[in-house]
């Protein structure tokens, strides 16, 4: 059973498109305590905790009772964007969408997904998660933007879709009609590379 350590919605629409079973459980982990300065390390880094911190309370999680305690593989994930050698997250208002979009405009960056795969199988009687495997990588997909007038840059900011997403864009929401062309996985660009995951899961 694949359990989704993340509570973004374009990862758990990505699986469900692609008919994956998996269970989403959002990771408690507390991303302020990790200061790697390499955007590419960061990112890997992340994911590895979002998905080490659940595998750590998976014993508390009372769901996993109906899956009558088999393999599990946990899935962590962590976005962020590299624009000109600096991490941009998700902006914390419309100021600095705005900032950030004048000068995306026109340009490329890299969207960096970190992804770890925790694999291992919970022992109902001891209630002990004993992992097996550990995979690890982190995927980047370089992302080119469309020209834009300020209006256009304006009128998207106001939607406020930019503010709940890594890089100030979603390629499956609005921010798709700005983007010129990607290199590198698509649905990396949506916070999963389904290419690496099916690699890896399928094993």
């Amino acid at each position: 059973m694949l359990i989704l350590a993340s509570a973004s919605q374009s990862r758990k629409k990505l699986l469900e498109n692609c008919k994956i079973d998996f269970i989403q459980i959002s990771s408690d982990f507390d991303e302020t305590t990790i200061q790697e300065k390499n955007i590419f390390n960061l990112a890997l880094e992340l994911s590895f905790q979002k998905a080490n911190s659940l595998s750590e309370n998976i014993q508390k999680i009372t769901l996993l009772k109906e899956f009558n305690y088999g393999s599990l593989e946990i899935l962590g994930c962590d976005s962020i964007f590299e624009f000109k050698g600096e991490a941009y997250g998700k902006p914390s208002n419309k100021e600095e969408a705005f900032i950030r979009w004048k000068k995306m405009s026109g340009d490329f960056g890299f969207l960096h997904t970190g992804h770890t795969l925790i694999i291992g199988n919970f022992d109902s009687t001891s209630e002990i998660f004993k992992i097996t495997e550990i995979i690890k990588k982190t995927v980047s997909s370089r992302v080119y933007f469309s020209k834009l007038e300020d209006w256009e840059i304006k009128s998207y900011v106001n939607t406020k879709e930019p503010l709940y997403c890594a890089g100030g864009f979603a390629l499956e929401g609005i921010g798709g009609k700005y983007i010129e062309k990607i290199e590198g996985c698509f649905s990396n660009v949506m916070g999963l590379s389904l290419p690496w995951l099916r690699k890896n899961l399928y094993k």
